[in-house]
């Protein structure tokens, strides 16, 4: 049985998902407050085994590191994303207007590494670029459930005004995620969940 906790954390209320599976959980998106992570991993009393992003921008990743002081488990990310990883403490200065305190990130895979076969069995990757170069979405199989990121929101979908970004590429995924069950719950990066039947296709380049 599957099992979500959703909090929005940071200055940018990106969400962060816990997500539970029998014994053990995964982190999807862990952007800010890793005390606060921590402490409801702690209380569900399971196994975290991995933490997740579904894209590289510092609001959904910048608490990684700090975990990874508590937990030694691996962190996946798109390897087109790396880039964005490897400049977090940059990034979030320059969006926060003031220097955060960032652990780095260690144990980095890019999700063809051997160790996700240990939650690949739950979790699948759908590659769905455009926001970022390596955005995803983590479908969870058998749960109708998708994890999409800054891809698409309830009200709109992400950012491609960015330099690396590609309005066309996010027409595309856009369209790959139409292409799920309407009966399908989506998790996105930011506010709150959906029905893909509840999206307007309209207002979302659909």
């Amino acid at each position: 049985m599957v099992r979500i906790e959703t909090y929005s954390l940071g200055e940018l209320a990106a969400n962060c998902y816990i997500v539970h599976f029998d014994d053990s959980c995964v982190v999807i998106d862990p952007g800010d407050s890793a005390e606060f992570i921590a402490q409801k991993i702690e209380e569900s009393k399971h196994e975290l085994v991995a933490m997740i992003a579904t894209h590289g921008h510092f609001d959904h990743v910048m608490a990684v590191g700090e975990l990874q002081l508590s937990y030694n488990v691996p962190f996946f990310v798109h390897e087109k994303d790396m880039f964005l990883i490897h400049r977090i403490a940059q990034t979030a200065q320059h969006f926060l207007s003031y220097k955060p305190v960032v652990i780095p990130p260690k144990n980095i895979h890019d999700f063809s590494h051997d160790s996700f076969s240990s939650i690949s069995p739950f979790i699948s990757v759908v590659d769905t670029p455009g926001h970022t170069p390596g955005s995803v979405c983590l479908s969870v199989k058998e749960d109708r459930t998708l994890f999409t990121g800054d891809t698409v929101f309830a009200h709109g979908v992400g950012r491609y005004d960015f330099s690396y970004s590609s309005k066309n590429q996010l027409q595309k995924s856009l369209q790959k995620i139409r292409m799920y069950p309407a009966e399908t719950v989506l998790y996105p990066g930011h506010g709150d969940s959906v029905l893909l039947s509840e999206i307007d296709s309209d207002s979302h380049n659909f």
